[in-house]
């Protein structure tokens, strides 16, 4: 506590907070009120309960938040009048009573100070319309950016849920179309080894053929990955070979052996086992051919499912379904599980670029709600290149927080409106097609539930979204956690 000195209700005439007030009303301030000066050095601190209501008469003051760790300037002001502290106590226990910031004085200055509970008193008997109005301003914003913002979540989940859905109805398709075309190959498979069986075989002829097909299912897992070009001159010279050697439509059959990694000599081969058994060639080069396609389809089956599978992970990492609401986990999948799921919107015009650094420390976090802030900040990337561009996702630490950038080349964010981004309600996309709060809502869930901090640096071809994220749990981060964990209990 400052030096105290007496207070002179002409004093409290000059602050623009107390003009208004009559002879009766200053005299109750300067009784209930003191005045005090303070050296340089803190007032208050953040976090401290809020026990006083501070107005400037005379000095200069600094007001500062923790962000990342840090202490950030917010205002430094010589203003006469200017106020700071329970300024809220008038609405009780409705609202926190914590100081929301730290505040300072840089020389010897002059305060007018109330108690908290006085404050309140004064507030709710001199101006009970006024403090309606304020409460109804207060918390109808609060109101109304909840339901907006579970709207614009709810918007996202919508059209996560529809890429989602998108995303996995390719490689189910793909798997039943492949099943049903192996049932096809296998019967073919079956009906001609029953014509093979027709024709003349020694035990050690049919051991090479069966030789051949164990040659042909293994060549298949490890097929080399051909050009267009490439491709296409192979299976005209194979076409050429088994047009040669009496194999009807044999250019039908050659895709299969080029995409299978067989070449000429392989079929000269099974030509030269072969040879001596009258009119079972043809019947064994078909044979060999749906052992191929059979491979070839459980291959396309295995992709498809593993696809499948890997979606249905990287949307229970996004969800964080089943997983504590706080916990220390690896970014990268966070990250990961984001660009999974958005990954129908990027779509193919955009390329993106992963530039992790791999030894960054877990991050102790609410993952879930991290997954929104990476999701509003990658569909702003998307919507800034007009979906055609390169998105960068970079990780790595600086001093005691781990940082994600997400990097756009597109226009950048005009120095006008640069200030404004993260302002509720604030959005440059057309009427309808935004409700200018994902960057509001990632702000909030950034700074406030992580103390953290975000924050834009832009130039035309480079915006960068940077996110600080400390790597030791925030003040109340834990406690905040129990409660989600037990219902608040």
């Amino acid at each position: 506590m400052g030096a105290q000195v007496i207070c002179d209700p002409n004093e409290l005439r000059d602050l623009f907070l107390f003009e208004k007030l009559d002879d009766e009303q200053l005299a109750l301030l300067c009784r209930e009120g003191r005045v005090e000066y303070f050296e340089p050095g803190p007032v208050f601190r953040e976090g401290d309960p809020a026990t006083c209501f501070y107005v400037l008469m005379d000095g200069e003051v600094v007001l500062t938040k923790l962000s990342g760790g840090e202490e950030i300037e917010l205002v430094r002001t010589s203003h006469h009048g200017s106020y700071a502290g329970a300024w809220t106590a008038y609405m009780g226990d409705k609202v926190d009573q914590n100081y929301s910031g730290s505040f300072y004085v840089t020389r010897p200055s002059k305060f007018f100070v109330l108690d908290a509970g006085t404050f309140a008193r004064v507030m709710q008997e001199w101006f009970p319309m006024a403090l309606h109005l304020l409460e109804g301003v207060f918390f109808g914003n609060r109101n109304s950016n909840e339901i907006l913002g579970q709207r614009e979540r709810l918007l996202a989940l919508g059209s996560l849920s529809a890429g989602l859905t998108h995303e996995l109805n390719n490689p189910a398709a793909a798997a039943v179309r492949a099943t049903s075309s192996l049932r096809e190959r296998v019967a073919g498979m079956r009906h001609k080894l029953k014509m093979m069986a027709h024709g003349t075989f020694d035990s050690n002829t049919l051991e090479a053929l069966v030789q051949f097909q164990e040659e042909a299912a293994a060549q298949v897992a490890k097929a080399p990955t051909l050009t267009s070009l490439e491709a296409a001159d192979r299976e005209d010279e194979l076409g050429d070979w088994l047009q040669a050697h009496g194999i009807s439509n044999g250019w039908d059959l050659a895709p299969n052996f080029v995409q299978a990694g067989f070449d000429i000599d392989w079929l000269e081969r099974v030509h030269g086992a072969l040879a001596d058994c009258e009119g079972v060639f043809e019947g064994a080069i078909r044979w060999l051919n749906y052992t191929v396609e059979t491979e070839l389809l459980m291959n396309e089956i295995a992709d498809s499912t593993t696809r499948i599978s890997s979606l249905v992970n990287a949307a229970k990492q996004y969800s964080q379904m089943d997983r504590a609401p706080f916990q220390v986990v690896d970014i990268h999948e966070l990250l990961d599980s984001t660009l999974v799921m958005l990954g129908r919107k990027i779509g193919d015009d955009i390329e993106v670029v992963k530039e992790y650094d791999r030894g960054l420390a877990p991050v102790p976090c609410f993952a879930a709600e991290l997954n929104q802030v990476w999701t509003n900040l990658i569909d702003n990337a998307i919507a800034a290149m007009n979906s055609h561009g390169t998105l960068t996702v970079r990780t790595y630490r600086e001093n005691d927080c781990a940082v994600v950038e997400i990097g756009d080349d597109g226009p950048g964010v005009p120095p006008d409106i640069r200030t404004r981004i993260f302002e509720p309600f604030f959005t440059t996309k057309p009427v309808g097609e935004g409700t200018g709060l994902g960057l509001d809502i990632s702000f909030r869930i950034v700074v406030n539930k992580h103390g953290g901090d975000i924050r834009v640096e832009s130039e035309p071809g480079n915006t960068r979204f940077i996110v600080r994220l400390p790597l030791n749990p925030p003040k109340g981060a834990e406690i905040e956690a129990a409660q989600s964990d037990t219902g608040g209990k």
